[in-house]
This record gives structure tokens, C-alpha cells and sequence, in this order.
């Protein structure tokens, strides 16, 4: 398996996420300016990685419908794709609220948000992924085996501090 590049597609910014190899884990990577050259330096970036698929969030309204920004968004994905040359696959994904987890996450933790770091888009990214990753695995990926509840170490005592 290889991984996977999130892309949270932004006017002013893109923010990036990869799975690890495994495919299980999504961690936020880096924060491109949107521009002129992004999708090439995008594409070389992804290939220098050897990513194995891309998925682009898909900002779609909340009652599910496309907007102006999903135009925006499908021009890239289509844009990226070409600048592959069709090798790797650009998958588009539902990214709605991507931004507000991401946000709220962030204020929870008490970090002060400055939207020039890129840390939100960052993160955005990595929600999108994450979703992308659990819902690859199907229902299965989320359930605990049958002997979950035969864990020997939630038998033992607790241990205390020693004063």
C-alpha cells in the first residue's frame, strides 16, 4: 500500500495531509499558497512522495447541492489530474464541515488561530482523510473483535504511586 494526500483547496491557501503507509492514519504534512504554479509544484510533491492517490475535498453545500466554490474546487481536481498525467488517481470527497472540526479542535486545545500559519487548513485536510480512511474500511474497521472484552489487564489492580 502507499499513501494517500489529502487536499483541503482553498482560495489563498491548500492545506495537505498523508496517511501513513497503512493507510490508517491521517496526519496533517504542509500548507501550500494558492497560485499560478500550484498544481505543478503540487504534482511534483506528490510524485517525489510516490503518493498513490489523491483525494480533494468537495465543498458542497450542507443540503448537498454544488456551488461556486465546488466549481472552483472541480476545475483543480481536473487541473492536478492532467498535471499527472491521469497516473495517479484525484478522487473527490465530501469535505463538508472539514474547516469547522478543524477550527473547533484547535480552540479546544486552546491554540490561538492565525489564519496565515495554515495550521486550520492543515487540519482540515486531515479530517477529510481520516473520514476518507475510515469509511475505506468499511463498517468492519470500526468494530473491536469478539474477544475485545477478554483483555487480561483490565482484571489486574490498580497500581499506586508509591510516596
Amino acid at each position: 500500500m502507499g499513501r494517500i494526500l489529502a487536499v483541503d483547496h482553498g482560495t489563498v491557501r491548500i492545506g495537505l495531509a498523508l496517511s501513513d503507509e497503512m493507510q490508517l492514519i491521517a496526519s496533517p504534512w504542509m500548507t501550500l499558497q494558492n497560485g499560478p504554479k500550484v498544481v505543478e509544484e503540487l504534482a511534483r510533491k506528490i510524485r517525489e512522495k510516490q503518493i498513490e492517490k489523491v483525494v480533494v475535498g468537495a465543498p458542497l453545500l450542507l443540503s448537498g447541492a454544488k456551488g461556486t466554490a465546488m466549481e472552483r474546487v472541480e476545475r483543480f481536481a481536473e487541473l492536478l489530474g492532467k498535471a499527472l498525467e491521469h497516473e495517479i488517481p484525484v478522487e473527490l470527497v465530501d469535505e463538508r464541515l472539514s474547516s469547522v472540526t478543524a477550527e473547533k479542535a484547535l480552540k479546544r486545545e486552546g491554540h490561538v488561530i492565525d489564519a496565515k500559519e495554515g495550521v486550520v487548513d492543515q487540519l482540515a485536510a486531515t479530517v477529510i482523510l481520516q473520514d476518507y480512511l475510515n469509511s475505506s474500511r468499511g463498517p468492519d474497521g470500526y468494530l473491536l473483535p469478539d474477544d475485545a472484552d477478554d483483555m487480561p489487564w483490565m482484571h489486574d489492580e490498580p497500581r499506586r504511586k508509591k510516596k
